[in-house]
């Protein structure tokens, strides 16, 4: 996809979008002709604002949001907020997410609670206020993980809300199909991210190993899923999850 103007005209709003796999998308959905909304939560250092800031400086007329998409008051808003400016928005993508892993013995009920608000309910509250604010023909994507299907070992706060994003994007692929509008997810594997640095190297390397491609994804990989699902390409495709692992899961 490398023409200039595939979207054009589009209004594209990427939750979790100052950093990371987020950044990536909403700089290649401006890059293709949107109108795009950058997202960032509040932290105690304002770092994540500075990052959205940033990235919104490098894109034409692109606005900068602060929400907390685990707060339905604040979706509802920010959903507002684009309504006002653009007049509707065409495509959601639901990537904002948080990571808190622990093994079951010792997870706390807060390190569950957490990631759950974030990751599910923050998809959930973005999918519900945006029911009224996306034009017919949109599309929205959800950002899962290969967690959601494997489970991976200390991410039960992380694979449980990815899983429930796989059965969220099915129920909202059937509601919202009568509207013309697509909802799909993406599952992305190991990706080359900050996150993903931090693992210690026996682990990186155990897991390249199981890796059929021989090498962790990169964030275009990612980013070109999320914007064949949101091209005229994808148009007849609805309702299903897109596995991106260079098959570690298949």
């Amino acid at each position: 996809m490398s023409a200039t103007s595939v979207f054009s005209g589009k209004v594209a709003l990427v939750t979790g979008s100052s950093r990371g796999i987020g950044a990536g998308i909403v700089t290649a959905f401006a890059k293709q002709g949107a109108r795009c909304v950058v997202n960032y939560v509040a932290d105690s250092t304002g770092q994540n604002e500075k990052d959205g800031e940033a990235v919104a400086a490098s894109l034409p007329d692109a606005v900068v949001l602060r929400c907390d998409v685990s707060n339905p008051e604040q979706t509802a808003a920010m959903l507002q907020s684009v309504r006002e400016k653009f007049g509707g928005l065409d495509i959601l993508i639901n990537n904002a997410g948080i990571l808190r892993d622990r093994t079951i013995k010792k997870m706390s009920e807060a390190e569950w609670d957490s990631v759950l608000r974030v990751n599910l309910n923050g998809a959930f509250n973005c999918i519900h206020a945006a029911a009224e604010v996306l034009r017919p023909e949109g599309h929205v994507v959800n950002i899962a993980s290969v967690s959601g299907q494997l489970g991976l070992f200390g991410q039960a706060n992380y694979a449980a809300s990815k899983a429930g994003i796989m059965a969220l994007t099915k129920v909202a692929a059937r509601e919202f199909a009568r509207q013309h509008i697509t909802v799909n997810a993406v599952a992305p594997g190991f990706i080359a991210t900050d996150i993903h640095h931090d693992m210690p190297e026996e682990v990186k390397k155990r897991f390249l190993s199981e890796i059929p491609l021989g090498r962790f994804g990169d964030v275009s990989d990612i980013v070109d899923a999320v914007l064949f699902l949101c091209s005229p390409a994808a148009r007849y495709i609805t309702g299903q999850i897109v596995h991106v692992n260079g098959g570690f899961y298949m």
